[in-house]
């Protein structure tokens, strides 16, 4: 493919891409936020004399002057834009500087007196949990609970031979992304606002900016920038609000970028969780029952709390059949830094828990690792931790099959090398399923379609691209569709004012959800070129193709006509040349004592391997291999499948093995420990293709799929290695050396 969308990649690569801070407007007001120094406090005051008097300040504001509503977020409206007498973690935005230039706006962020009182402080999920506990949000800290409860998991416990309990614990985590929070805004000669911002949500960000300025939408156009990664970290706002909020008041444009400092203190990171997880199986390996309690600490605010607690019950069974399964999570509040959306929506957390029971009653057992993910996993006709019953496209046997070859031969090598030196090497396995899209809830897409008087197509999709290539993939499915090439098509993605919503980029759902709208979109089209085109033919209008522009009669290959002959044709005739695609996936929503349900209507599915070297003097760990098998239905686009496979591998040996954020510790890229390709195993990549009968040509999706297994992987092996486990991330050379 070569089209534009195609050439954009080429400017990404080649450091010619424009991302939102690269963004040039005529003279445009910096902005900048004063943010909190204390994690629990009251307002007492707020003096800005001091920072109205600085040359250059064209204006500062505070709660006070937000004209609509002071509150937003995903789930819960619980985090204001600007503190309204509390805040509740480091770094919540107080007031904001609009200024001629970077130097004024920074002093005068400096000259604003705020004034707290104390509170007490909790960090501690559990301890946030006491009766005694700081009150960190008028209803407690307790944001929610949920129950995935299925057969009788205490009383089958009783049964099993073999029951392991242990509690895992895994680390906040900052996303990393390269770009910072950035964005510009302006009026446009229609008095429009519009916002050029690095989002996964566009439509999501219009809705919010025009609550928090108490306006109608129309009045608002949000324009998704070239984004330089994503991850979960654009979905909540950041730089919109603040962005707007400016333009409203001086009516001049604005500009607003983030330093490291402010990307770490103020955004979302990955949820911290403890997980209390009992396991038991019966003598054959065969699991019997399991019981998780999950507490996912949310930080100050929900964000995606709540959703990643439940997903994280749900998926806290695994890619396997236990007929018993009580699992509870909770969702806590407390002061750290607020956690939202990161790629996996709690799953790797998850995973990481069930994936080292797996391996230790194996051991328990003296069976194979391999063989008991077998005899365990789920295939069609299979009943879900939720009771769904699973029908087609049910790929973890065929991603287990997928590796065995490659384990088998890594395990006959490493019992050739091992010796009784400091280096031990091991190898480790680790598998997954992962529901497509939202939890038991309506995300629907939308997508539109037209064709002009030249027989030119052009698709409209509010599908936001953060690097994942939904656009390329969006584009293919339309073009097979039509029989034409990709390339030809004109995309028009991510704008507010001139596509359609397609929900958010997240949730591993646009492939799956709008790759269906826009399937969809273009047989509604391909219909009506038929339909024109049988006409003008006098051909059968079932016996007509769509074949590089032209509808043609395979019977008569003399019978053809331009896409431009039918297009005209129709729009002399008052036809439509322009349709809309809309699909909304088949889930239910969950029973809300018990947690049964169809949750999402697809499911992807994995196993990966790794191979590592553990120094058992220093406790240096090296990922020497993963090998990571995928069911991802049916990969529309395999090179962008194989890059995010072996993106979401590298990210998951992060999480494995380096990367912790640590509030006040934190503070730039060097402090995050992210791994580099210096760091980067041999990865292989393999696509398993098991078609799901409602994706696009069966199609599901990949993305967040691509990090779950791997840090259990690579734990597993580190156990395998130096028989020694890990039960909390990261797994750090201090923790392997720390006497159990």
């Amino acid at each position: 493919m070569t089209g534009a969308f195609i050439q954009k990649e080429r400017d990404k690569a080649a450091g010619r891409a424009r991302f939102a801070a690269d963004i040039g407007l005529d003279s445009p007001l910096v902005l900048k936020i004063a943010r909190s120094s204390k994690p629990h406090a009251k307002i007492t005051g707020i003096d800005v004399s001091r920072a109205l008097q600085i040359s250059g300040v064209a204006g500062v504001f505070t709660a006070d002057s937000v004209p609509g509503r002071n509150s937003f977020g995903i789930l819960k409206k619980d985090q204001p834009l600007l503190a309204a007498g509390k805040v509740r973690q480091v770094g919540e935005p107080v007031a904001l500087v609009a200024a001629e230039d970077e130097a004024a706006a920074r002093k005068a962020v400096q000259a604003i007196e705020i004034a707290y009182e104390p509170l007490p402080v909790v960090f501690d999920p559990e301890k946030a949990l006491k009766k005694d506990a700081p009150r960190i949000h008028e209803g407690g800290n307790l944001l929610s609970s949920h129950h995935i409860a299925r057969g009788d998991a205490q009383k089958a416990l009783l049964k099993c031979k073999t029951v392991v309990k242990r509690t895992y614990r895994t680390p906040a985590v900052a996303h990393g992304c390269l770009e910072p929070d950035a964005g510009v805004g302006y009026m446009d000669e229609d008095g429009v606002m519009t916002l050029l911002v690095s989002t996964q949500n566009p439509h999501y960000d219009r809705m919010e900016v025009a609550a928090i300025l108490g306006i109608g939408e129309e009045k608002i156009r949000v324009i998704q920038a070239e984004t330089g990664g994503g991850f979960g970290s654009r979905l909540d706002l950041t730089v919109q609000g603040h962005i707007a909020l400016a333009l409203w008041h001086l009516k001049r444009p604005v500009r607003l970028v983030y330093d490291r400092k402010e990307v770490f203190d103020a955004t979302s990171k990955r949820h911290p969780f403890v997980i209390h997880m009992e396991t038991g199986a019966d003598e054959r390996g065969k699991i019997l029952a399991m019981r998780a309690k999950i507490i996912c600490d949310t930080g100050a605010y929900c964000s995606y709390g709540m959703a990643t607690a439940l997903r994280a019950a749900i998926h806290a069974a695994g890619p396997y059949e236990i007929e018993n399964v009580d699992a509870k999570a909770l969702c806590v509040y407390t002061n750290r830094p607020f956690s939202g959306a990161m790629r996996g929506f709690g799953v790797p957390q998850a995973a990481f828990a069930h994936e080292s029971q797996m391996d230790i009653i194996a051991e328990k057992l003296s069976m194979d690792p391999l063989d008991i993910r077998r005899l365990n996993a789920l295939k069609p006709g299979s009943g879900t931790a939720t009771g769904q019953v699973l029908k087609n496209s049910v790929g973890i046997h065929e991603c287990l099959d997928a590796i065995e070859p490659h384990y088998r031969a890594a395990q006959k090598k490493l019992s050739r090398e091992k010796n009784a030196g400091a280096i031990q090497k091991g190898v480790g396995l680790g598998a997954m399923l992962y529901g497509i899209g939202n939890t038991g809830v309506k995300n629907p897409s939308r997508a539109e379609i037209r064709i002009d008087a030249n027989g030119r197509v052009a698709l409209s999709t509010g599908c936001a691209d953060i690097g994942q290539g939904s656009t390329g993939a969006l584009a293919r499915v339309a073009a097979r569709v039509l029989g034409i090439q990709p390339d030809s098509i004109q995309m028009e993605v991510a704008d507010t004012q001139t596509t359609p919503d397609a929900g958010a980029t997240s949730a591993s759902r646009q492939t799956y959800i709008s790759g269906n709208a826009v399937k969809k979109a273009a047989e509604k089209l391909a219909v009506a070129l038929k339909s024109r085109a049988a006409v003008l033919l006098s051909a059968p209008e079932k016996r007509l193709a769509l074949c590089s522009g032209f509808i043609c009669d395979p019977a008569d290959p003399r019978k053809k006509i331009f896409f431009s002959e039918a297009a005209e044709k129709a729009r002399e005739q008052g036809m439509p040349t322009r349709f809309s695609g809309y699909f909304e996936p088949g889930a239910t929503s969950l029973c809300p004592e018990t947690g049964q349900g169809s949750p999402y209507a697809a499911y992807a599915y994995a196993c990966q391997m790794a191979v590592v070297a553990v120094d058992t003097l220093t406790g240096k760990i090296t990922v020497e291999r993963i090998v990571a098998a995928h069911d991802v239905g049916k990969a529309i686009l395999p090179k962008k499948v194989i890059g995010q496979i072996c993106g979401g591998a590298l990210m998951g040996m992060g999480f494995a093995l380096m990367e912790e954020f640590v509030p006040g510790q934190t503070r730039s890229m060097k402090d995050l420990h992210v791994p580099t390709c210096a760091d980067a195993p041999g990865i292989l990549p393999v696509i398993v293709e098991s078609p799901e009968p409602t994706g696009p040509f069966g199609a599901k999706g990949v993305g967040e799929a691509s990090i779950v297994p791997t840090a259990p992987a690579i734990c597993n092996a580190v156990s395998n290695a130096a028989g020694k486990r890990v039960f909390r991330l990261p797994a750090t050379s201090e923790r392997i050396l720390k006497p159990s």
